[in-house]
C-alpha cells in the first residue's frame, strides 16, 4: 500500500484513539498478553530470526516458554531473582525474558560487547544472582578476577558449547511440561527489568521498569495509529529497551516479530523487502545509502525516527514511499511524545509530536514554574509506566523527580496547536556570547550534508566568548576532507543555522567512541585533548590550526 493510500484510510481521532487505549485494562502481566496470543493466533508465527533460520508459532512459543520457566524454577530462580542476560539477537534472549516474566524474576540485560570492567559493575551494582551468557562473551567473564555478589559457577547457564564448569541453559527445558503456574502471583507492578542507562561520563544507572511499563509502551505502539502492524522488525540488539517493546508490539497485534542479528544500514533495505515489513524504527544511516531502484517497492506503513534532520524528513518519505513521523522517548518514561500519522502538514517540522496515550507533559523554567507558550524549559512527564526509581541509588531517584514528575533533563519549547519540539540537553548547550546553542541542532544541520554521516558539536573555550562551537564530522566511506572542504561545510552551516550557532572550528574524524547503546561519547571525545582548537579548521582565522 502506497503512502497516499495508507493516509486515504479514515482512523478515529487522536483523542478518541487516546481515550480507547487508556480505556482498556492492560493485560495482568507479560505471560497474560503471551497466552492471549496464543490462544487468538495458535499457528501464526510469532517471530522469525532470520539470520539464523530460527522461527516458531504462537503456540509452539508458549509451550517453550513454559518449559523454560518450570526449568528454571527447578534450578532455584523464584519471583524477584536477579537474572543477568547476555546474549546477541537470538531466539534465546527473548524467551529467556518471557520465561523470567511468567515467574516474576527480574532480567538485568548486558551488552555483549562490556569489558570485565563493566560486567563486574553491573553484576555487582544490579545485585545478580544468576548470569544467562552467551558462549562468545564467556572470554569476558574469565576476565572477572572474582564472582561478584552471590554469583557463583552454579548460577552461570551458557547459550550455545558450554563451558564444562558451568551448566547448559538449552537443557533447562529438556523433560519440562509445556503448561506452566507460577508459585506466586506475578502483577503490574512487579519488577521485570533493570535497564542500565548509558550514559557518557561514569558507570550507567539501573532503571527500575516493571512489568506495567513494558505492556504500556507495547499497547501505545501498537494502537496509537488506529492501525495494525503485522510485520513488525528490530535489528538493534535485544538488551537495549527498543527490541523488547516491538516485541510486545508485535504480540498486541498478533503478527510476526523479524530481527536481524545486528544492525547494518546496507542491508536494512533488502531485509524489509525481503520479509514485507510494515512498521519498524528507521535509522538516518540508512538514509545515507545511495539510492536504489527498489527503494520504494516495500511495504512499510509507518517507520518512527528519531532526531531526523527536519531538512530531509519529507524526502525520506519521498524516497521511499512510506510514513515517516517523529516520536520521543526514554528508557525511564517509554513512550513519551509521538507525531499522528495523519498530520500530514508536520512533515519537516521537527517536532516530536504530541503526548503519548497515558503521558502528560508540561514544560518548566529555570524558576520551577511552567513557562510561557512557546519558551523553552525542561520537558516533564507523568502517567504510569514510568520507572520505579533508579537502583539503589536514592539519590539520583529524588533528583529525577518534581512533586510526581518525571525530569527528562531535555529542553523543549511548546507551539500553539500543542505540538512539542525538542531543543537540546540540559547538559548538552553550548553557551556562545551569552547564547545558547543546542549541540543537538548543530549536528542535525551538518547531517544534513549527504557527505556527512555523523557529527558531533562541542564547547570550545575562549577568551572572548566564553565558548566556541567545534564539529567533528565522519565522512562517508571512500571520502576525504578535500571532497567535503571545511569551507563548504561552513558555507551549508551559514545558510541553514543562525550565525552565532555556526561552528567555528570543523575537524575530521574518522568515527566516533560510542556508549554502549550507541550514542556518541563527547567525554572520551575531547578528553586528554590539551587544546581542542589544534588540528581544526578555524573560521575565523581561516586556516587550519
Amino acid at each position: 500500500m502506497s503512502r497516499s493510500q495508507v493516509l486515504s484510510v479514515q482512523v478515529p481521532p487522536l483523542e478518541e484513539r487516546r481515550r480507547l487505549i487508556e480505556a482498556e485494562p492492560l493485560p495482568v502481566n507479560i505471560g497474560a498478553l503471551l497466552d492471549a496470543a496464543a490462544a487468538d493466533v495458535p499457528g501464526q508465527i510469532a517471530w522469525n530470526f532470520f539470520e539464523s533460520g530460527e522461527t516458531t508459532t504462537y503456540a509452539t512459543l508458549r509451550a517453550q516458554v513454559n518449559a523454560l520457566a518450570n526449568g528454571i524454577v527447578a534450578a532455584g530462580i523464584s519471583k524477584g531473582s536477579h537474572v543477568g542476560v547476555m546474549l546477541p539477537n537470538i531466539a534465546a534472549f527473548p524467551t529467556t525474558w518471557l520465561a523470567l516474566a511468567r515467574i516474576g524474576a527480574v532480567m538485568i540485560p548486558m551488552n555483549i560487547a562490556y569489558t570485565p570492567r563493566e560486567m563486574t559493575y553491573v553484576i555487582d551494582n544490579g545485585d545478580i544472582e544468576w548470569l544467562v551468557i552467551h558462549e562468545e562473551c564467556l572470554e569476558s567473564l574469565a576476565g572477572l578476577s572474582r564472582w561478584p555478589g552471590r554469583l557463583a559457577d552454579s548460577r552461570i547457564f551458557t547459550v550455545g558449547d558450554a563451558a564444562d564448569e558451568f551448566r547448559s541453559w538449552a537443557t533447562l527445558s529438556t523433560g519440562q511440561r509445556g503448561k506452566f503456574t507460577a508459585p506466586a502471583p506475578v502483577g503490574l507492578d512487579d519488577l521485570m527489568n533493570i535497564q542500565y542507562t548509558s550514559g557518557t561520563t561514569g558507570f550507567p544507572k539501573g532503571c527500575m521498569l516493571s512489568q506495567r511499563y513494558w505492556l504500556t509502551i507495547g499497547k501505545v505502539n501498537a494502537w496509537r495509529d488506529g492501525r495494525v502492524y503485522k510485520r513488525v522488525m528490530a535489528a538493534t540488539p535485544f538488551f537495549y529497551m527498543d527490541p523488547q517493546w516491538l516485541l510486545l508490539m508485535t504480540f498486541y497485534h498478533r503478527g510476526t516479530y523479524f530481527s536481524g542479528r545486528r544492525q547494518s544500514s546496507s542491508r536494512f533495505m533488502d531485509w524489509v523487502r525481503a520479509h514485507r515489513i510494515n512498521f519498524c524504527l528507521f535509522p538516518e544511516l540508512v538514509f545515507k545509502q545511495p539510492p536504489h531502484p527498489l527503494d520504494r517497492d516495500n511495504e512499510i506503513v509507518r517507520v518512527n525516527v528519531y532526531g531526523l534532520g527536519k531538512e530531509v524528513q519529507a524526502a525520506l518519505e519521498e524516497r521511499f514511499d512510506f510514513i515517516a513521523r517523529e516520536a520521543f522517548g526514554m528508557t525511564e518514561a517509554g513512550s513519551c511524545l509521538f507525531m499522528p500519522i495523519e498530520a500530514t502538514d508536520m512533515v519537516g517540522s521537527g517536532s516530536c509530536g504530541k503526548p503519548s496515550p497515558f503521558r502528560e507533559a508540561r514544560i518548566i523554567g529555570d524558576d520551577g514554574k511552567p513557562v510561557a507558550q512557546g519558551a523553552v524549559g525542561e520537558l516533564q512527564l507523568r502517567g504510569p509506566g514510568i520507572l520505579q526509581g533508579y537502583y539503589k541509588n536514592p539519590e539520583a531517584t529524588a533528583a529525577a523527580f518534581d512533586d510526581g514528575w518525571f525530569r527528562t533533563g531535555d529542553l523543549f519549547r511548546q507551539d500553539e496547536r500543542g505540538y512539542f519540539y525538542i531543543v537540546g540537553r540540559i547538559k548538552d548547550m553550548i553557551r556562545r556570547a551569552g547564547e545558547n546553542i543546542a549541540a543537538r541542532e548543530v549536528e542535525a544541520v551538518l547531517r544534513g550534508l549527504p557527505q556527512i554521516v555523523e557529527a558531533a558539536a562541542v564547547p570550545v573555550p575562549d577568551e572572548r566568548r566564553g565558548e566556541e562551537v567545534k564539529a567533528y564530522v565522519v565522512l562517508q566511506p571512500g571520502l576525504a576532507a578535500k571532497d567535503l572542504p571545511p569551507e563548504k561545510i561552513l558555507a551549508y552551516c551559514d545558510a541553514n543555522l543562525a550565525r552565532f550557532k555556526v561552528p567555528r572550528y570543523i575537524a575530521y574524524s574518522d568515527g566516533f567512541p560510542k556508549t554502549p547503546s550507541g550514542k556518541i561519547a563527547k567525554k572520551i571525545l575531547t578528553q586528554n585533548v590539551a587544546d581542542l582548537r589544534q588540528g581544526s579548521f578555524d573560521r575565523v582565522e581561516g586556516k587550519w590550526r
